[in-house]
């Protein structure tokens, strides 16, 4: 009959997980034994109890194994790191090289688009060049198109904000009375003395002169 996998997780009673733990320490150790024995290789085993309890085997001495794992683990870190630099520097070209090849394609591409360098073109690229322009004009156009229509509706929403002003400019006038100043009647007899111009007419000498006012000429001066 088949044994069927033993499900791997802790065990939850405490005298249970004991007696596994010592059955399974007793074949790791005794495992661990055999590989050195077998394939004379320099084994060593440290194990902690869940007591905190030490257990180990070593082939040699576990001092000796653990100094020299440290010394091929500084070795092997070295050695990673150095593969590790290279990788990146090698990646650092591939993508230096890639950019590059980039920013040539678009400095020709530019050029082209401006109509230089067009003698070595082909067919199909010259085709390319020209596709893309009508596609850059299609869009400048519709941008285009888009600010007129912007602008016609604020220009209409301005015109509508206008004539209601004007709407309520005209019905306040409207309302307001119609008043006139009146002006102030000036007498006739003023309006004469304005209008007529005096003049005065003296015979002789200028010492014998009047300033009073004849007014007819048979009230002369008798010095004539």
């Amino acid at each position: 009959m088949v044994r069927g996998k033993t499900e791997l997780k802790r065990i939850e009673n405490a005298t249970s997980r004991q007696v596994t733990f010592s059955k399974r320490r007793s074949g790791l150790l005794k495992k661990a034994f055999e590989l050195s024995v077998l394939c004379d290789a320099e084994v060593a085993l440290i194990v902690f109890s869940p007591k905190g309890k030490l257990y180990e085997f070593s082939s040699s001495s576990t001092n000796k194994t653990i100094e020299r794992y440290q010394k091929n683990e500084k070795s092997l870190g070295r050695l990673n790191r150095k593969l590790t630099d290279q990788l990146t520097t090698e990646h650092l070209k591939e993508e230096v090289a890639t950019m590059t090849r980039k920013l040539e394609f678009l400095e020709d591409s530019k050029r082209k688009l401006l109509g230089h360098g067009l003698e070595s073109s082909t067919f199909d690229e010259l085709q390319k060049v020209e596709e893309q322009l009508e596609k850059s004009l299609s869009n400048i156009r519709a941008r285009k198109n888009l600010l007129f229509k912007e602008q016609i509706a604020q220009l209409k929403e301005e015109e509508k904000i206008l004539l209601k002003e004007n709407v309520d400019l005209k019905k306040k006038c409207e309302v307001l009375p119609l008043t006139l100043t009146p002006v102030p009647l000036v007498e006739k007899d003023v309006e004469r003395q304005i209008m007529e111009v005096e003049t005065e007419l003296f015979i002789g000498l200028p010492e014998t002169r009047k300033s009073s006012y004849c007014p007819n000429l048979n009230t002369l001066p008798t010095s004539l």
